[in-house]
């Protein structure tokens, strides 16, 4: 997904932008502060405002409906991690394949794109298993929609993926095809400033 408030040359948010940006992430910062109970939201800021780079991940993620917020802070590396908090997978993200090998290998009905190279166009990685679990800590995510997971190596050269969501209460991992692709399916991000 293009996005046209960011500048062409490098991965700099526009100054208007950025502040529209950052006036969110405050937002919801602040009303979901079961996130990240013991944080301050300057210290989010002030490094924010050191990494424009991260701020235009931060950007991407929003675009596409991620509705990021910190889930968490990092003391020995002095990072602030921010995970998709949107309850259901990210709707700019839906309706990809896991990755480019499983686009290539589709002959009929091909997807637009893959959710691995989604995330690193945006400058993010998707979530892991763990990191999914974390997630569902903080609340019910994906009670509708299923986000596609980092995928161990041995069950991708098997030509499969991973993916999960939330129903009956629990946290279900699933394995599918690679290759294949639904309107409720997309991948959620993680993200450390």
């Amino acid at each position: 997904m293009s996005n046209p408030n960011k500048s062409t040359e490098r991965k700099n948010l526009l100054p208007e932008h950025k502040e529209e940006l950052l006036r969110k992430l405050k937002e919801r910062f602040e009303k979901h502060m079961q996130r990240h109970n013991d944080l301050e939201w300057a210290g989010v800021r002030s490094k924010l405002e050191e990494n424009p780079d991260k701020l235009w991940t931060l950007n991407e993620m929003e675009m596409t409906e991620g509705e990021p917020d910190v889930v968490g802070y990092l003391q020995e590396s002095d990072e602030y991690i921010f995970y998709d908090c949107s309850s259901e997978s990210p709707k700019g993200r839906r309706s990809v394949c896991y990755d480019r090998k499983a686009l290539e290998s589709r002959k009929k009905f091909k997807p637009e794109n893959n959710a691995i190279e989604m995330a690193t166009s945006m400058g993010a990685e998707l979530l892991t298993e763990e990191k999914y679990r974390e997630l569902q800590t903080l609340g019910n995510f994906d009670m509708k929609t299923s986000s596609w997971v980092q995928t161990p190596a041995d069950v991708r050269e098997l030509g499969g993926a991973l993916f999960c969501d939330r129903r009956y209460g629990r946290v279900f991992v699933y394995h599918n095809g690679a290759e294949s692709y639904y309107a409720a399916r997309g991948f959620r991000c993680s993200l450390k400033v």
